[in-house]
């Protein structure tokens, strides 16, 4: 076979992507056709800005779920062929086998293992990890913000007090600390964990609670049903076999989660936690001085009601734009510890770790480094222009 040319190697990648752009195509159309009836996210459709950093993020979040469906990809990305190694892209594999795709459209890494299918699998670690870590992070801010900034005095003065000094340390040395094998042999990360995806549950119990406290008949067999699943995840999440927390039998764990993803995942919902408290109890503080909560509290309604029901909904705005932005920062997070080498295992195609092998020979061959680089700098600019257009339609509504 030939060595594809530019023409071709564009042609052929798009074509991969078809896929992807037919469901960019159903979600655009549906969300424009039903737009006044979603609220702030049909809205969004209202804003050009939005409307680009939408269809970004939602092209690396399409690419990450058909690419682990293998609708994608090309060649397995841990793969390694013979005689591919630091190969441009377009060039035929040598003796392909029957049925195997016979081009690396972006070329081969050091490894000779194809570039164009382990950055369609690195979107997959980050569609897994970013959002995931960014609500849990949301999770424990909010829990832990609404109560200080309603009821202030010692509580809000202590819970300040951690929130600043986990602030005060360099975010990338906290990263490192935490996922250093000497620390995570301490089953310090699996303790963490334990502490805090405990906060989801908390905050749904609280929810439904304060909601439905005055029909007891209905509340108390939907807190039995919902928080009695997400027990069993919570269990399930936290429990690994051979670590230093294993509490379900093999049988009722459901998720398998490696080692290294758990690390990181616990250390991003760590970092960014503070952050999360810090703007979720000024928005409270701001939010309780409101007539609508003179209101609630007139009426005899609890703090918890006040705080989830009345407080929290009319603070959506500046919470939805931050949600977006920290996914941004948690992608960037990412990419550094994977470009240092921290946390995920060393094969992982992950965009940082892909990256960190490619510039060691970036003088030479830039087809390594380039793809994963302009996707985690396509994924960021998305989730930056979304939370610019939902800022400002959140500002309008």
């Amino acid at each position: 076979m030939e060595p594809l040319g530019t023409f071709d190697i564009i042609i052929r990648v798009l074509y991969q992507f078809t896929s992807v752009w037919i469901a960019l195509i159903i979600l655009f159309a549906v969300s424009i056709a039903f737009k006044r009836r979603l609220g702030l996210y049909g809205k969004l459709f209202d804003s050009p800005i939005g409307m680009i950093g939408f269809a970004l993020v939602m092209f690396w979040v399409f690419t990450g779920i058909f690419g682990a469906l293998d609708l994608i990809v090309t060649h397995d990305p841990l793969a390694q062929i013979s005689g591919m190694k630091n190969k441009v892209p377009g060039t035929p594999l040598p003796d392909p086998e029957e049925g195997q795709y016979g081009w690396y459209l972006l070329g081969g890494d050091n490894l000779a293992r194809d570039v164009f299918s382990r950055m369609v699998s690195g979107a997959w670690v980050v569609v897994q990890i970013a959002p995931l870590a960014t609500l849990f992070a949301f999770m424990v801010g909010i829990t832990l913000g609404l109560p200080a900034g309603y009821y202030g005095g010692r509580l809000d003065t202590l819970l300040s007090f951690l929130a600043n000094l986990i602030l005060a340390f360099p975010v990338i040395l906290l990263f490192y600390l935490l996922v250093t094998p000497e620390i995570v042999a301490t089953g310090v990360p699996n303790y963490m964990a334990t502490v805090l995806f405990v906060f989801p549950i908390v905050f749904v119990g609280v929810l439904l609670n304060s909601r439905y406290y005055t029909q007891p008949g209905f509340r108390t067999p939907l807190l039995i049903g919902v928080l009695g699943v997400m027990a069993w995840l919570y269990l399930s999440l936290i429990s690994e076999v051979g670590t230093k927390v294993a509490i379900l039998p093999g049988v009722l764990d459901i998720f398998d989660i490696p080692g290294g993803i758990l690390v990181v995942f616990v250390s991003v919902v760590f970092v960014n936690s503070p952050t999360v408290f810090r703007i979720v109890r000024g928005l409270a503080m701001d939010i309780k001085t409101r007539d609508y909560v003179a209101a609630a509290q007139t009426r005899g309604e609890g703090p918890w009601y006040i705080m989830l029901w009345e407080i929290l909904p009319n603070a959506r705005g500046p919470l939805i734009v931050d949600f977006c932005l920290r996914i941004g920062y948690t992608t960037i997070l990412l990419g550094t510890l994977g470009f240092f080498g921290l946390g995920l295992p060393p094969e992982s195609p992950d965009w940082g770790s892909t990256i960190n092998e490619g510039r060691k020979l970036l003088s030479i061959y830039l087809h390594p480094a380039l793809p994963p680089a302009f996707a985690l700098l396509s994924l960021v600019l998305g989730l930056n222009l979304l939370a610019d257009g939902l800022r400002e339609e959140s500002l309008k509504d």
